[in-house]
């Protein structure tokens, strides 16, 4: 191919190439030819030579040899060099190489030029890719443009402007009241660079947004104008005059009318009209409708304007395109706690979106369908959500599950109607619940004594349906190792009874213990029902007494060590079997939804879990639990009390227990000073802490606590951890994966770390989550964790 080809003959031949090879020959030759001729002094072909060079460069391939090229042509006095040597500025330059400040006399010569094309090559560059101080050198140029009378480099210049706003915010002044005056332009393209400039010096410059709050009329104006005016051919796009500009401006009046009631006034009449007369038939109508709703509702505006942008976001969720209904179902959700009776009435649309195959359109439909629910409406939309828990995709199931319990916890008629929906959800999800699902149902059933009898026949008949379902196998061992004596009488009003035996009863805990699909948690939970059957039934103690010695020898150390421990109570201590396996009594949950330690053995790893994840200090024990204890030593009853007199303390030295205590004499033992938590993370309002605890030499517990300062919700929050190769890992749970606005809750991750070579530790956290509707994603490194306590 000859190096002087013009630029269609090159891209034919690098068309014309059958394999990646031939083609990076094609392109290797032509480069040469190019550089080649970029080092003659006199060439006559430079622009066609450029040109050939950019698209070159738009395939992938090197063309930075180009850069100087770009500078002399732009320097050239002919128009036709000029423009492609912009346009190899735009496209081979940026504001990090030293060539791009070649370029900045040239631009500022060309701002001064007679022929309004060049000056908009110059001001699409800047505007392009020009760095912070050439945009300080050139801001004077720029304003005077501003104040030009040409319409089409007033556009141009509005826009540049935007550009150095952004980079050099200091610059904002400056621009401000030359757009003032283009408000004032009849020039559609004028106007939109103009509302575009203010908008960003609004949102820069608190002071400015006082300033521009005076023009909310004007604007008003300009916004009636276009909704009134007739048809136009130049503007008009599917019967919309200008909806561009229509959502810029609705835009900036958001902005204006933010907290300020004397703007919001002025805009109410407006917002009202764009909402009635707009034609919601198409995208260009739905997009300025939008756009109302949003201002109606970021505004101080009147309540029947703001249940007619509701009503529109109901419109749109009976639309076809799934983008629409996507953004309504988002809207909504941002609105439901300040406009819930508003959102209510659009509750079958919302419900009936469930059904939706579009998997994102799905899960706002549920996040939705879940803030709706209240105490007037929890039967039927609990209906509609168990409906849609036992269709719904794996990836939701989670999330279903979580609303459910939630939901049924606040607003619950009644413990009977408790109960049953979350045995619904545990047979229906159980594998996808959260880890504090089964104590919080053990506690919740252990307080509804009246319903003890009902609540293990319908476990005992669940257990023998199915026993894939973890939590649910578990909570049912729990409730028949407790009641089953209950079990066994037969006699159940609430339900059809089921008439059972012993061996019955021992054969479903056998299979329990004995299936493949059990985890270790569930055969411990297993083995302790058993146990306490022991107690319960009379013709079958030694048929029990085989299963535990059985675990005696098991694998799993924990499943031993409780085997080994029950058969000490039939040997050694069988005289103490009855008391120990008693009923439990009633557990009570604090305001961190923890039980009141009271638990059995199945689930106390867990509620001790919760309460490192909580970072809340443990809860002392009862003055008199503490005086038992210490009154082993003898009558120590008063030495505990918080607060005591000389008197009382002459009395404690007196007493045999008081006298061993009072060893050290009288000295106050202070509580260790706790670890503060350490801040690794603060970014886009989510502030994550980390702390540390002290299991064994080798193994330690980190806690990561997430809170969220902004005043929107954060969903979708994840946390992951990596550590050095020799360091064992595992994750917990996570206590959720929302952040409610302004901290009213934190979200807590407990990680197990076992470092077995005492390899200095590092820990390397990756933080997701998604706020308004946008998702961040930020990596931290940790070099070295806070001293253990």
């Amino acid at each position: 191919m000859s190096p002087s080809v013009p630029l269609q003959e090159m891209i034919r031949a690098i068309r014309s190439a059958r394999t990646q090879c031939e083609e990076r020959g094609v392109i290797q030759r032509e480069c040469a030819a190019i550089r080649a001729q970029f080092r003659q002094a006199d060439n006559e072909g430079r622009s066609h030579n450029l040109a050939k060079l950019l698209y070159v460069h738009m395939l992938g391939y090197p063309a930075h040899f180009g850069q100087m090229e770009c500078v002399r042509m732009i320097a050239s006095p002919r128009y036709s060099e000029k423009r492609v040597g912009y346009l190899g500025a735009m496209m081979l330059l940026d504001e990090k190489q030293d060539a791009s400040l070649l370029i900045t006399n040239s631009i500022k010569n060309d701002l001064s030029h007679s022929s309004q094309f060049v000056q908009s090559l110059a001001l699409c560059t800047l505007a392009c890719m020009g760095s912070a101080e050439m945009c300080r050198d050139l801001a004077p140029e720029i304003d005077k443009l501003l104040r030009s009378s040409n319409s089409y480099i007033k556009k141009k210049a509005a826009l540049c402007a935007v550009h150095i706003v952004r980079k050099v915010n200091d610059l904002g002044e400056l621009f401000a009241p030359a757009a003032r005056t283009l408000l004032s332009e009849k020039n559609h393209g004028v106007l939109h660079g103009a509302v575009v400039l203010i908008t960003e010096l609004c949102e820069r410059s608190p002071e400015t947004l006082e300033r521009f709050r005076k023009s909310v009329p004007e604007l008003v104006h300009i916004m009636k104008g276009l909704v009134l005016s007739g048809y136009s051919p130049e503007h008009d796009v599917a019967g919309i005059s200008d909806p561009f500009l229509q959502v810029r401006i609705l835009r900036l009046l958001r902005i204006l009318g933010h907290n300020n009631e004397v703007a919001s006034d002025a805009m109410n009449d407006l917002l009202a009209q764009v909402a009635t007369n707009t034609d919601s038939t198409k995208t260009a109508g739905n997009a300025v409708l939008y756009e109302t709703v949003l201002t109606v509702l970021d505004i101080k505006s009147e309540s029947g304007l703001r249940v007619l942008a509701v009503n529109i976001l109901g419109r749109f969720l009976l639309n076809n395109d799934r983008n629409i209904r996507y953004i309504a179902m988002t809207s909504l959700q941002k609105i439901v706690g300040t406009d819930h009776i508003a959102v209510q009435r659009h509750r079958g649309t919302i419900v009936d979106c469930l059904k939706d195959p579009d998997a994102s359109v799905k899960r706002r439909a549920l996040e939705l369908s879940l803030a709706l629910v209240s105490a007037s409406n929890i039967r039927s939309m609990m209906k509609e959500l168990l409906t849609f828990l036992s269709t719904c995709p794996l990836e939701l199931r989670a999330q279903a599950a979580s609303g459910i319990f939630a939901a049924a916890e606040r607003y619950s008629p009644s413990q009977r109607w408790h109960i049953d929906t979350i045995l619904h959800v545990l047979t229906t999800a159980g594998g996808d619940v959260r880890d504090e699902t089964v104590p919080n149902l053990i506690q919740l059933i252990t307080t509804a004594s009246e319903l003890h009898c009902y609540t293990v026949h319908k476990l005992y008949k669940a257990l023998l349906q199915d026993i894939s379902q973890q939590p649910l196998v578990q909570v049912a061992c729990w409730c028949i190792g407790e009641y089953g004596d209950l079990l066994l009488k037969g006699d159940c009003q609430e339900i059809e009874p089921v008439q059972v035996n012993e061996n019955d009863v021992l054969d479903a805990l056998e299979t329990v213990l004995q299936s493949h699909m059990s985890s270790p948690a569930t055969r411990g939970f297993a083995l302790t029902a058993t146990m306490k059957l022991s107690t319960r039934i009379t013709e079958n103690v030694d048929r029990i007494r085989s299963i535990v010695s059985i675990y005696g020898s098991c694998i799993d150390l924990e499943l031993q060590q409780r085997a080994v421990e029950y058969n000490a109570l039939f040997k050694k201590y069988d005289h103490m079997r009855a008391a120990v396996l008693e009923r439990m009594p009633i557990m009570e949950k604090n305001s961190t939804g923890q039980t009141n330690g009271e638990t059995t053995g199945e689930f106390v790893k867990e509620v001790q879990t919760v309460k490192v994840t909580q970072d809340q200090p443990p809860t002392q024990p009862p003055p008199s639990q503490v005086c038992d204890l210490l009154d082993l030593l003898g009558d120590s009853n008063d030495s505990v009390k918080p607060s005591s007199s000389p008197g009382q303390s002459s009395n404690n030295a007196s007493s045999p227990g008081g006298d061993l205590l009072d060893l050290l004499g009288g000295l106050d033992i202070m509580p260790p000073t706790p670890v503060p938590a350490m801040p690794v993370y603060e970014k886009n309002g989510v502030t994550l802490t980390l702390s540390c605890e002290k299991q064994s030499e080798t193994g330690l517990i980190v806690t990561l606590t997430a809170s969220n300062s902004t005043d929107a919700d954060i969903t979708a929050f994840t946390l992951q951890a990596a550590v050095p190769k020799s360091v064992q890992l595992l994750m917990k749970a996570p206590s959720g994966d929302c952040l409610p606005a302004c901290g009213t809750a934190k979200v807590t991750q407990v990680v197990v770390l076992n470092n077995p070579n005492k390899v200095n530790l590092k820990m390397r956290i990756r933080v997701s989550f998604t706020s308004q509707a946008v998702a961040f994603q930020d990596t931290v490194q940790v070099d070295s964790l806070p001293e253990c306590r």
